[in-house]
C-alpha cells in the first residue's frame, strides 16, 4: 500500500489526468453533463498529458547531463591516476617489488624437527649427486653417503659426491670447531669436543670417503678440506638443497631445484670448493683397503693422500679412527 502511495505521489498529474477522464467519459455516457464540459474536460486532460510529458523530457536531459558529466570528471580522474599506475603496476612498480617479495619468501621452506631428517630421507631417494659442505661431515658419512650408494645401487645409475670438511691436519681450525660445538652444548653428555676428536671425525670422513669408492664402480668422488670453519651445513641434492645447523632443534631451510637461490647456493658451494685444498682421492688406489682396514693401511693411505696423521695418534687410536669411518652411527638417531 505504502508503494502504491508513493506511486500516486510521483504521478500526481497523470493520475489526476487519468481520473479525471475517467469520470468526464462515465458522466458523458450517461448524458450527466454538457457537450461543452466533456471537450473543456478533453482539453483539460490533454493539457495534463501534455506538462507529464515535458516533466519526463526535462528530467531525461537533465539525467543524460549529469551523466555526460560523471563521465568527464571519471575520464579527468583516470587521466590524473595513469601516471600513479604506472608507478604501481610497471616493471619496478610497488605491485611487481611485492609479487617477488611473495615469490622470495615462497622460495625458502623452514622445516622443523622430524621434517629435517624426511627432508634429507627424500632427497638422498632419488639423486644422482650429492654436495655436502659442513664441519666433520659425521651424519655425511654415517647415513648420507652409504645411503644415497644405495639407493644408486638399487637403480643402476651412477653417483657423483662431493665433500667439504674442516683439515684435520690444520690444529688451528680444528681447534675453533672443538671450542664452537662446546659452546653449543657445554654440558652434553658424552664424549667431549676436543681438537683431537675433531681431527678423528674429520680423518674418519676421508677414510670412509676412500673405503666406499674402492668397493663401487658407481660412485665418484671429491674430498677437500678447509681451513676454514662453517657454522652451517650445507646438503645439496639434485633436487634441492637443504641448509642445517649442528643443534638439531635448529630449524632448517630447504629450497627446491628451480628456485633461484637453488642456483646460488650450488654456485657459493662451487666456489669454496675451488678455495679448498683438494685431497688426490684417486691416490687412494695404491692402497687396498680390507673390509676392516687395518692400522698400517689407514697411516699408508693418509700418507698417500698428503693427510699425514698427527705423530701423538698411536694405534689405539687411529684403531678408533677406524671404527668412526666404517662403524659409523648417525649422531642424531
Amino acid at each position: 500500500m505504502a508503494g502504491l502511495l508513493t506511486w500516486v505521489v510521483r504521478n500526481l498529474d497523470a493520475f489526476i489526468g487519468l481520473l479525471l477522464a475517467l469520470t468526464v467519459a462515465t458522466l458523458g455516457l450517461n448524458n450527466g453533463v454538457s457537450q461543452d464540459v466533456v471537450n473543456s474536460a478533453i482539453l483539460l486532460v490533454l493539457g495534463l498529458l501534455a506538462q507529464a510529458l515535458l516533466r519526463d523530457r526535462l528530467r531525461r536531459e537533465t539525467a543524460e547531463r549529469e551523466v555526460r558529466q560523471v563521465i568527464r570528471d571519471t575520464r579527468d580522474r583516470l587521466a590524473e591516476l595513469v601516471p600513479q599506475m604506472g608507478e604501481i603496476t610497471g616493471p619496478e612498480g610497488a605491485l611487481n617489488r611485492a609479487r617477488e617479495a611473495i615469490d622470495s619468501i615462497s622460495m625458502v621452506r623452514v622445516l622443523h624437527g622430524s621434517e629435517v631428517g624426511q627432508a634429507l630421507a627424500e632427497a638422498r631417494r632419488h639423486t644422482d649427486r650429492w654436495n655436502f659442505k659442513g664441519g666433520t661431515g659425521t651424519y655425511t658419512r654415517a647415513v648420507t653417503l652409504p645411503d644415497c650408494l644405495e639407493h644408486a645401487r638399487r637403480r643402476n645409475a651412477t653417483l657423483h659426491f662431493a665433500i667439504e670438511i674442516i683439515d684435520p691436519t690444520d690444529e688451528e681450525v680444528c681447534e675453533r670447531y672443538a671450542r664452537f660445538r662446546r659452546s653449543l652444548a657445554p654440558d652434553e653428555p658424552g664424549e667431549r669436543w676436543t681438537v683431537d676428536r675433531t681431527r678423528k671425525e674429520s680423518y674418519a670422513t676421508v677414510l670412509a670417503a676412500c673405503w666406499h669408492r674402492q668397493r663401487s664402480g658407481l660412485l665418484t668422488i671429491d674430498v677437500r678440506v678447509s681451513a676454514q670453519m662453517t657454522t652451517f651445513r650445507y646438503d645439496l641434492s639434485s633436487s634441492c638443497v637443504i641448509v642445517t645447523q649442528e643443534n638439531p632443534q635448529t630449524p632448517a631451510l630447504r629450497i627446491d631445484r628451480g628456485e633461484l637461490y637453488y642456483n646460488r647456493y650450488n654456485i657459493e658451494l662451487q666456489y669454496s670448493r675451488e678455495q679448498s685444498r683438494r685431497v688426490p682421492i684417486e691416490a687412494a688406489g695404491q692402497v687396498r683397503l680390507d673390509d676392516e682396514p687395518s692400522v698400517e693401511q689407514v697411516r699408508r693411505l693418509f700418507t698417500a693422500l698428503g693427510l699425514p696423521l698427527p705423530r701423538s695418534f698411536g694405534d689405539r687410536e687411529v684403531a678408533d679412527i677406524v671404527s668412526r669411518a666404517i662403524q659409523a652411527r648417525n649422531p642424531y638417531a
